[in-house]
C-alpha cells in the first residue's frame, strides 16, 4: 500500500498524500506527507536529508489547508478568524509546530511523514493568549458532558468562559473518574451546564454519542 501511494506520488509530481484529517475525539489535525527522493543524490542516505523536509513541508501545507475549514462554534470558519494578522500569524506558526506522529523512511531516500497540530493550539491562535489567575488554575482537570447537542467545532464557551474541549462518542478509559455533567442547552456556541463552575483550564470532554 506504502509503495503504490509512492508510485502516485512519483507520477504526479508531488510530495503530498490525501487530504489532512480531523480527529475531534484525540483534539488533533493530522496529514501524511510524501517526499521523493532527489534521483541525482549519490545514494539514498542523502537523498534522505532533502526528502524529509520535503515530506514535512508536504503535511504541513495540508493540515494548513484544513484548519481554515474548520468550523467556529459561534459561527463562521477558522479561515474567517485569518482576516486579523495576529490570528493569522499565531495559526501560521501552530503549523510550524507541527507534532511528527511518524516517520517511515524509505529504500530508495523518500521519507513518509504523519505530522499532526492539536486543535487545542488552533483554539488558542483563534481566541489568543489567556491570563493566568495570580493563584494559579482551578477546578477540575476534566469534565464529562451528556446531553449537549452540539456539533464538534472550535471555541465552545461554558457560559461566558472559553474552555478547551473533546468530543467523543464514548467516554475514554483516561476520564472515566471525571466529574460529569448534563448540558441543559447549545445555542450560539455556548453551553450550559448545570452544577460545573467552568474555568479556562478545564478540559471538557463532550459526549455526543447516544
Amino acid at each position: 500500500m506504502k509503495r503504490a501511494l509512492l508510485a502516485v506520488m512519483l507520477l504526479a509530481g508531488t510530495a503530498s498524500a490525501e487530504p489532512a484529517k480531523v480527529d475531534w475525539a484525540k483534539g488533533l489535525v493530522t496529514a501524511k506527507g510524501v517526499g521523493i527522493a532527489d534521483r541525482r543524490a549519490p545514494n539514498p542516505a542523502v537523498a534522505r536529508g532533502t526528502s524529509r523536509r520535503g515530506a514535512e513541508e508536504a503535511a504541513k501545507k495540508l493540515i494548513a489547508a484544513k484548519l481554515g475549514e474548520l468550523p467556529i462554534a459561534g459561527g463562521g470558519k477558522v479561515a474567517d478568524k485569518k482576516k486579523d494578522k495576529d490570528v493569522a500569524a499565531r495559526l501560521a506558526h501552530a503549523v510550524d509546530e507541527a507534532i511528527t506522529l511518524a516517520a517511515e523512511p524509505e529504500t530508495d531516500g523518500a521519507w513518509v511523514v504523519t505530522m499532526a497540530v492539536p486543535l487545542e493550539a488552533v483554539r488558542q491562535a483563534v481566541i489568543g493568549p489567556r491570563a493566568l489567575p495570580a493563584d494559579g488554575d482551578a477546578g477540575p482537570a476534566a469534565v464529562v458532558v451528556t446531553g449537549a447537542a452540539a456539533k464538534p467545532a472550535i471555541g465552545y464557551k461554558v457560559g461566558s468562559v472559553e474552555v478547551p474541549t473533546l468530543f467523543v462518542t464514548e467516554v475514554p478509559g483516561w476520564a472515566k473518574d471525571a466529574p460529569r455533567a448534563a448540558a441543559k442547552s447549545a445555542k450560539g456556541g455556548t453551553l450550559e451546564i448545570a452544577g460545573i463552575d467552568a474555568t479556562p483550564a478545564t478540559l471538557f470532554v463532550i459526549v455526543t454519542g447516544p
